[in-house]
């Protein structure tokens, strides 16, 4: 396990060439990471957990065994209610047919499917999915989410809305990390769901990075190694699985990997001192879970094909190299960067060859499996590689629980989710990383009844957080709604707000960018503002990377996410009513790209 206070392991120094933009994360990690074979294995399970997987093999078919390498999505709120998506992408019509018939090891819930309405009918939900599994074989399902909290969050209201990941890195607080991951999976477990696709530990050094940024908990890998364990210290405390993710490492690429195929150009040296660590630390502390990236790594292996399909990268490194025994799972199969180079029915087969154990959302169940059945059937794979995998999957599932009791109280769940001691800790974490990046006038705090206008990105419920939390701490405080489509500026939007701003002490407008350039529409708004007379305060809501192209402003500050308690930390920030601790968990780049605007750790008190 990871001392308290201290990174995974003690790096030795590297005398490999590091490529200027990531020379501060090298030096940072203090050079390349030995990685010692054969180490770094999870914890044992219970003293008869072997007897009890080989007496639950024993009653599989073969068909149950291939079931539990899938995790399926279902579309519905119901696990009886036929949903024409179900019929055309596994072939039955319900969720509780899927699990019947199919057998798969888990489910997956996404708003966008229909599971997630109310915290009630997904309590529901998982019950009657958990009573089809057990009638069908009697092999729990891992019901999962993707549940990063910040801007990835899947359960509705009342969950606890957290900052995000990039919100605890600029905490640094081991703490905040545990606490955030209790909270997530306390909050799982009473819906009836027993894992997140959670933490983030990818080492986000590139800041056009489209897929991962504010999801990353930043760009020093022994911070993230350090945050990323303690996140799984409280989600697993919490008895729900954590997944660390995206093996080997999704944090130097400017492509989406649901989009294309990424190359990520790292030495082995540069992979030791900056990607893996964070990995290393998720093993030593017991991570149920790994998840793989549809990247390519050249130097781990050079044959084009994604981690996820990658024997030296999955078998070769995680499971001989790094001693990893848990469960490997793939990210979705339905995403392009790992759908290049095979068909729908062989991406499984090519997965568990590489040595993955679950293959995530295929987009055609049938397909898939009957991928892996052939495969099976020709001797391409064994059926004791397929027990390997279902192995691991049992043990999870034993080790959370699920044999003993999977049935949860749907009724009174709701009211176990987001209480005042979970909001109240989300609150402090998001107070604890707002970071003030500019402030060359001197202009924060503002004085007590000193008036102002909020506006920028952002709904009129969500600027009217911010208006009510300035009014709280006794400020005079108004918003004005700009946008047509949530994110987009409405025509004449500027002319708008500077007449809007006419008068008022302070303008503060919040923009929010998705990759590295903030839309054009933002900054001319941003920008028409700091052309009067009114002094701006400039924050961002996602990506801190927005300060260099907004232009001058008269302060400007990061929250790293857009949820309330974020509009709140601001809004301290603005009133002096938030003791400034945030320190920024990536460098940030000139606009231009060529330079470096603020280094790493920088934070104005």
């Amino acid at each position: 396990m990871t001392p308290e206070n201290s990174s995974p392991r003690s790096p030795s120094t590297s005398t490999s060439p590091v490529l200027s933009r990531r020379a501060f994360a090298v030096a940072l990690a203090g050079g390349a990471v030995a990685l010692p074979a054969a180490a770094h294995a999870a914890p044992a399970g219970r003293g008869n957990e072997t007897a009890r997987i080989d007496e639950l093999l024993a009653g599989m078919s073969l068909d149950q065994k291939i079931g539990q390498l899938f995790v399926a999505v279902g579309y519905g709120s119901a696990a009886d209610v036929p949903h024409g998506s179900n019929t055309s992408t596994t072939g039955v019509d319900t969720i509780a047919e899927i699990v019947r018939t199919h057998h798969v090891g888990g489910l997956i819930y996404f708003t966008w499917s229909d599971n997630l309405q109310d915290i009630e009918q997904i309590a529901t939900l998982s019950n009657d999915v958990q009573a089809a599994a057990l009638d069908s074989g009697g092999i729990p399902l891992i019901i999962s989410a993707d549940e990063e909290r910040g801007v990835v969050y899947r359960l509705p209201a009342p969950a606890t809305p957290l900052p995000g990941e990039m919100a605890l890195g600029a905490t640094g607080s081991r703490a905040h990390a545990r606490k955030a991951g209790d909270i997530v999976g306390s909050e799982l477990r009473a819906a009836g769901l027993h894992q997140a696709f959670a933490p983030v530990v990818d080492v986000n050094i590139e800041a056009q990075n489209p897929v991962i940024g504010v999801r990353s908990l930043g760009a020093d890998p022994a911070a993230v190694a350090r945050l990323g364990a303690a996140q799984i210290k409280g989600l697993q405390g919490a008895n729900c699985s954590a997944a660390a993710k995206h093996f080997p490492g999704h944090g130097d690429t400017a492509t989406d990997s649901h989009l294309g195929l990424p190359v990520i150009d790292h030495t082995r040296e540069e992979l030791d001192a900056i990607d893996l660590p964070p990995f290393l630390a998720a093993i030593d502390e017991g991570v149920d879970v790994i998840m793989t990236a549809h990247i390519v790594v050249p130097a781990l292996d050079d044959s084009g094909r994604p981690a996820t399909l990658s024997h030296p990268i999955l078998t070769g490194l995680l499971r001989e190299e790094l001693g990893y025994e848990g469960v490997i799972v793939t990210d979705s199969l339905a995403m392009e960067g790992v759908r290049t180079l095979f068909g729908d029915d062989r991406v499984p087969v090519e997965a568990i060859l590489a040595g993955a154990d679950q293959m995530l959302m295929p987009p055609d169940l049938v397909v898939a499996m009957d991928g892996v059945r052939e495969a099976v059937a020709s001797g391409e794979i064994t059926e004791e590689r397929v027990e390997e995998s279902v192995r691991r999957i049992l043990a999870q599932k034993l080790r959370r629980g699920l044999f003993d009791e999977v049935q949860v109280d749907a009724a009174t769940a709701a009211s176990t989710i987001g209480t005042k001691r979970s909001v109240g800790s989300a609150q402090a974490i998001a107070d604890d990383a707002v970071t003030l990046i500019t402030d060359d006038s001197g202009i924060l705090p503002l004085a007590a009844g000193s008036t102002v206008l909020v506006t920028g990105v952002g709904t009129a419920a969500k600027l009217n957080v911010a208006v009510a939390a300035l009014r709280e701490h006794g400020l005079e405080a108004n918003s004005l709604v700009m946008l047509s489509d949530g994110r987009t500026m409405t025509a004449g939007a500027e002319a708008e707000a500077e007449a809007a701003a006419r008068g008022v002490d302070a303008v503060l407008v919040f923009t929010s960018s998705s990759g590295f350039t903030t839309p054009a529409s933002q900054v001319a708004t941003v920008e028409k503002l700091a052309g009067g007379d009114v002094p701006v305060l400039h924050a961002s809501l996602r990506n801190p990377y927005d300060v260099v192209h907004v232009g001058e402003v008269a302060a400007s500050m990061a929250a790293y996410g857009n949820s309330d308690c974020n509009l709140r930390a601001v809004a301290g920030v603005v009133a002096g009513a938030v003791n400034l601790r945030g320190k920024l968990p990536v460098a940030i780049p000139t606009a231009d790209g060529t330079g470096e605007a603020f280094p790493l750790g920088h934070g104005l008190r």
